[in-house]
């Protein structure tokens, strides 16, 4: 089941008007929380809950099994945890592809016999990680294991955020269900301003710069400099506005249930260097290897060989999560590469607030940092993008001729001129709103007419804009 489903449009005001039906009692709204999240989950393949239910479970007497046996045994349990936990996640996702490669490199390409072909469950890296930091979390006694199995299992499955986070803590989720919890209409209401602009950001926008991006990646040869350079934009586009869309969908959706899940994107695009670039891009992943791998590992207070040391275990890492391809350790590369200087010159930390705080627009040297800071991440997502290494080193190479100064290509079927309209759109409202809680508050749109024309052009916009190909969210792949 996905967000932008008509199935999803029927289960979300079904589940909502019966969860509140229990409001009177706490223990049913969480059991019914991991029914209805076990339903939405299984819709894809009932077979895949087995391999939640046993990461939930693992992790939840890990726990248990940690706080008895501290002294002696805590840490045999948890990395016993870890290694079981991503023993599962990397048979999944990364057997086949290190089987292939051995064979590539060794057979002759002959992997027939070394492949087991299993289907990727939807969303394993997400729950894997936020189990694990449960567990990790106990382990490091920031926080009490919890004995309510039916809790635990609400905190790993609960379904808006369960196949492409927020990845959460275990600090902030978990006590949401062990409390009870009240009907809050203003925070209902912002959870629905949320849904709104999650999906138009991933309907409006999002699938229909996929119908260029798509055509272009896909017969890339064929096409001009300039052609690929806007497909490369676009594609930077694209998979800011799915990704931030479902995170916006995903965080509108906890909302409606009195539960409030972490940011996961705060205006990436407006940063003025790479590291504030990573400070606001998928925030729950970013800070999840840093608080358990690059802290740990010695972090920045340490000799300068291991800070860059440390920086690209981290950013491989962060590649290699994202998918089995040699593409991903590439980009992650590229990023680490970028983002070292930084570091090593004590500058990574120099932008930490929003930029052009108390003025109406950046300055010219803002402009200016944003937008090769834009360049160069946009740049890495041709990495990310393309199918192979030799693919994106061609795609890139190919820009970089004369006919990047030639009118791009611009299908005559494709309606240009609304996308370009929603895509200004969306960089406005999130410019205005760069500074608070989430980037479609309409904090300066004071009068209550204009707030619902506003919501009403959305909702038409998603409705006449639908390119209808039902495009899944890109990082259900992952």
């Amino acid at each position: 089941m996905i967000f932008n489903s008509i199935e999803y449009a029927i289960f979300l005001p079904i589940v909502f008007l019966l969860y509140w039906g229990l409001k009177k009692n706490m223990k049913l709204q969480n059991l019914f929380i991991v029914a209805v999240s076990y339903l939405f989950y299984g819709w894809w393949n009932w077979r895949f809950l087995i391999l939640i239910a046993f990461t939930s479970l693992c992790s939840w007497v890990s726990g248990l099994l940690i706080e008895r046996y501290r002294t002696p045994y805590g840490k045999a349990i948890n990395i016993a945890n870890i290694v079981v936990n991503l023993g599962i996640l990397g048979l999944y996702k990364y057997y086949d592809f290190f089987a292939q490669s051995f064979a590539d490199a060794f057979l002759g390409g002959h992997s027939d016999k070394l492949l087991l072909q299993l289907i990727l469950p939807v969303g394993i890296s997400f729950y894997t990680f936020q189990a694990l930091s449960y567990s990790i979390d106990v382990y490091r006694q920031k926080l009490k294991p919890t004995r309510d199995i039916v809790q635990f299992f609400a905190f790993v499955s609960f379904f808006p955020q369960l196949v492409a986070g927020p990845i959460e803590r275990a600090t902030n989720l978990l006590p949401q269900f062990e409390k009870p919890r009240t009907f809050r209409y203003p925070l209902a209401a912002d959870g629905m301003r949320q849904i709104l602009w999650g999906l138009f950001k991933k309907i409006v926008i999002a699938d229909n710069c996929a119908q260029y991006v798509d055509t272009v990646f896909n017969n890339y040869p064929a096409y001009s400099a300039s052609t690929k350079a806007v497909a490369a934009i676009l594609f930077a586009i694209q998979i800011y506005c799915d990704f931030s869309g479902y995170s916006e969908i995903a965080i509108g959706s906890a909302k409606l249930f009195g539960i409030e899940l972490s940011r996961n994107f705060h205006v990436p695009y407006f940063s003025r260097d790479v590291a504030e670039f990573w400070r606001r891009w998928h925030i729950s992943l970013t800070t999840w290897f840093r608080d358990y791998v690059y802290i740990p590992l010695g972090g920045s207070r340490c000799s300068k060989m291991k800070v860059v040391r440390n920086t690209f275990v981290i950013f491989l890492l962060s590649g290699m999560w994202h998918g089995a391809n040699w593409t991903f350790l590439a980009w992650g590369a590229f990023h680490a590469m970028l983002f070292i200087p930084l570091i090593l010159l004590g500058k990574n930390r120099k932008h930490t607030d929003a930029v052009a705080m108390g003025r109406v627009l950046p300055s010219i040297k803002e402009l200016g940092q944003m937008v090769l800071t834009f360049a160069l991440v946009t740049i890495g997502w041709i990495l990310f993008r393309a199918d192979s290494i030799e693919m994106a080193g061609h795609y890139i190479a190919g820009m970089a001729s004369a006919s990047l100064f030639r009118v791009p290509w611009i299908p005559s079927k494709w309606h240009i001129g609304p996308l370009i309209i929603a895509i200004i759109a969306m960089a406005l409202v999130e410019w205005i709103d760069r500074s608070q809680e989430h980037p479609f508050t309409l904090r300066i749109v004071r009068r209550r007419w204009l707030r619902w024309a506003i919501y009403l052009a959305l909702l038409a916009a998603i409705v006449l804009r639908n390119p209808g190909t039902g495009n899944q969210f890109i990082y259900f792949q992952f």
